[in-house]
């Protein structure tokens, strides 16, 4: 018998290829699937089953294309509604695989067709439980994400859960191995832990959401408290995975290379969004004016999904050369599927052809510290953002600077002034560029991305606080 957890650190997010004795399963594919079938063909295995933890909101699964390659049956839980072809299986039913046992386990609470697959050794023995969105390492899924209007609440799909953790899950001995879908950095949680396998005692001994003297009430409670709203493309990527959707593999081959005439051109003549993906450093170097900035080397996919809202925008990419395919598969695994082409010979080529290019103005955190001190002394508050995450604003932040986070920056808009600079910062200068970029591409050129973020900030005498106003945090 043989696990391999496939883990991508971009999605936070942990597929399985499992094999005995020549047949193999994967669970919770990404939407490039030669890399399975590959590692299938190595073992001399033939992919049996294509086994679905739930309709995943934030990636688009590779079920339907690897079923197409293989021939695979894809299994959900009994109460899916898929568009295509799918075994729809019943709790408790028992999937053969070569010497072993999959079981499939109904865990509604995340989702109404969540299940879990029990892996059972050769000997029938509870081995290890790939538990999806179900059970995380620290936390459970969050219940806020399937709700029906008038029928079903985030209160009602935490009752679930906890009725399918306590009657599903923590039945489970000790020993059994938890291989959930996503570690920390996923949306689909608010507690995640930076491990990516662990046990069943482990969990019951540290996961807040399986105390064993919690109460039902307690568990809603402290499940629902502090959820952030989902990301804007996590509905689009389940309707993605309940209906269909294009081979990855015929996105990359219909995206053309353009030379820098013809980039402008098109750019022009489609309304493009042009998405530079190279280190934040070269972009405020230098860039086309009005492209916006996410870099393929930080939390890429997740912040295109949050921040770009139109997933059909027809996409031009700036990309480090070699990676332009790397970039639009990135693209495709959470829905952009309409990336037009890119910029051949990446942004040099654009220089070297005379075209005029942007910056963007940076200062360094000793820089920002002598503003402050300028604006105390003249009696007038500096305009500084901070852009990180709510909870690493609570933790700590610059003194009467309010949270506008880069998640929601689209909501905060009209606070940034047009007619004065401004200060961005995160925590280390990712997000402040991407945060630049969008304001730079809406008219705002006074924008100033703090070098270093708040990890420079701390060096210097800058006054911080960990105290949160209440109404500053949105």
């Amino acid at each position: 018998m043989k696990i391999e957890q496939i883990y991508t650190g971009c999605l936070a997010q942990g597929a399985y290829y499992i094999e005995s004795n020549g047949e193999a399963a994967i669970i919770d594919p990404l939407r490039e699937v030669q890399p399975y079938i590959d590692r299938a063909n190595t073992d001399h295995a033939k992919i049996k089953y294509i086994f679905e933890t739930h309709f995943h909101a934030d990636f688009v699964s590779g079920h339907v294309t690897l079923a197409e390659k293989t021939g695979a049956p894809i299994v959900f839980g009994p109460t899916a509604n898929p568009s295509f072809k799918a075994h729809l299986g019943t709790d408790n039913e028992v999937f053969q695989l070569g010497e072993i046992t999959i079981t499939l386990l109904h865990t509604p609470g995340h989702t109404l067709e969540s299940s879990c697959y029990l892996l059972k050794d050769k000997d029938g023995k509870d081995y290890a439980i790939f538990s999806g969105d179900t059970l995380f390492l620290g936390d459970v899924g969050r219940p806020d994400l399937a709700q029906i209007s008038g029928k079903i609440t985030q209160d009602d799909l935490a009752r679930m859960l906890f009725n399918s953790l306590r009657t599903k899950v923590m039945t489970l001995a000790d020993d059994v191995i938890v291989y959930p879908a996503h570690g920390a950095g996923s949306a689909c949680g608010k507690n995640l832990s930076k491990e990516t396998v662990g046990s069943i005692g482990e969990q019951k001994a540290t996961n807040y959401a399986l105390r064993a003297d919690m109460t039902k009430e307690e568990f809603v409670n402290e499940v629902t408290d502090g959820l952030l709203p989902p990301p804007a493309y996590f509905p689009m990527n389940v309707k993605l995975n309940k209906e269909g959707y294009k081979n990855v593999e015929n996105i990359i081959s219909e995206a053309k290379a353009f030379e820098a005439n013809t980039f402008e051109l098109v750019a022009n003549e489609t309304e493009a969004l042009i998405l530079d993906v190279r280190h934040q450093d070269e972009f405020e170097k230098g860039h086309i004016p009005k492209s916006i900035f996410i870099g393929i080397d930080g939390g890429f996919a997740p912040w295109v999904g949050a921040l770009i809202l139109d997933y059909k925008q027809p996409i031009l990419l700036v990309t480090p050369e070699g990676r332009e395919h790397e970039t639009i598969t990135r693209l495709a695994r959470v829905g952009y599927d309409n990336t037009i082409g890119y910029l051949e010979g990446g942004f040099e080529n654009w220089k070297k052809n005379g075209f005029e290019y942007d910056t963007v103005n940076s200062v360094t955190a000793d820089n920002l510290e002598e503003v402050l001190k300028d604006s105390q002394k003249n009696d007038k508050k500096a305009n500084v953002f901070d852009v990180r995450k709510p909870g690493e604003y609570q933790a700590e932040h610059i003194v009467d600077v309010a949270s506008t986070p880069l998640d929601f920056l689209n909501d905060h808009v009209a606070e940034f002034p047009k007619d004065e600079n401004f200060y961005l910062h995160c925590a280390g200068g990712y997000r402040s560029v991407i945060a630049a970029s969008i304001l730079k591409a809406r008219g705002y050129n006074n924008v100033i991305n703090v070098l270093g973020g708040y990890s420079a900030i701390k060096n210097t005498g800058i006054k911080t606080t960990n105290y949160v106003c209440p109404s500053t945090l949105k």
